[in-house]
């Protein structure tokens, strides 16, 4: 297989990190490599629990001191994953609302030629699990939204489950995203529409974080120049004023 890289940022974790990560070291894939990315803002055993799997040489602790958020995270993760020759990079959540029995499928449609892989709660076979009702509609609703304003087509814009070859994050500027918060993951699907991408069906579980007004709308207004920004994502496509 090619070489696939997990990045996962994680925090504050320790109840269910062991789990996970050795549900994703089980798997019977022997190029499969797993990053946990973390910053300060976890204080219990988390980074403890990751260092411990080290020496398997197939986890690698990445301990962010730029974090400013989840977000920067995430694209910090891609850029040691690229870095690090990875063929194939994967997005999934550390805390269990993602299933490390689901990977699988990611790198069966990425061989298949896809370019993106979206991770879907909303299509048949996916589903979501103790979710609040608000949460249910804000995630429907924003899908809705979201596929209205930017043109898009998919039935889960906001799910952050998904997997790329790394010829398409290679194209982008990560410093030029727009998102900090939730918005990040419609953000990477607009700017990926014209890719060759499948959606499959995804369980998620909800975890214990909460969703604040103020993230909300954070997200409408990052929506509304989403159109603007892509110019100044794309790597060598101008510069930003």
């Amino acid at each position: 297989m090619k070489k696939t890289i997990i990045v996962m940022p994680v925090a504050n974790e320790e109840d269910t990190m062991g789990r996970i990560i050795d549900e994703i070291l089980a798997l019977p894939y022997d190029e499969l490599y797993l990053y946990p990315v973390i910053d300060s803002y976890s204080k219990d055993r988390t980074e403890q629990i990751i260092r411990s799997y080290e020496d398997t040489g197939r986890v690698k602790c990445i301990f962010y001191e730029g974090s400013t958020g989840v977000i920067s995270c995430y694209l910090e993760g891609y850029r040691r994953a690229l870095e690090d020759g990875a063929e194939y990079i994967i997005e999934m959540d550390g805390g269990g609302s993602h299933l490390p029995s689901e990977i699988p499928q990611y790198i069966t449609k990425l061989d298949e030629g896809y370019e993106c892989v979206w991770g879907s709660r909303f299509i048949k076979g996916g589903g979501m699990k103790d979710d609040p009702l608000y949460r249910k509609m804000l995630s429907g609703g924003g899908t809705w939204l979201s596929n209205l304003v930017l043109g898009t087509k998919l039935k889960d814009m906001t799910s952050g489950f998904e997997g790329f070859r790394r010829e398409v994050l290679e194209e982008f500027d990560f410093d030029r995203f727009l998102s900090t918060g939730h918005m990040y993951q419609t953000e990477m699907r607009y700017y990926c529409r014209n890719k060759k991408g499948i959606e499959v069906p995804i369980h998620y579980q909800a975890g214990k974080s909460s969703l604040k007004a103020k993230s909300v709308t954070e997200a409408l207004s990052i929506l509304f120049k989403l159109k603007k920004n892509e110019q100044y994502v794309r790597k060598g496509s101008g510069e930003q004023n």
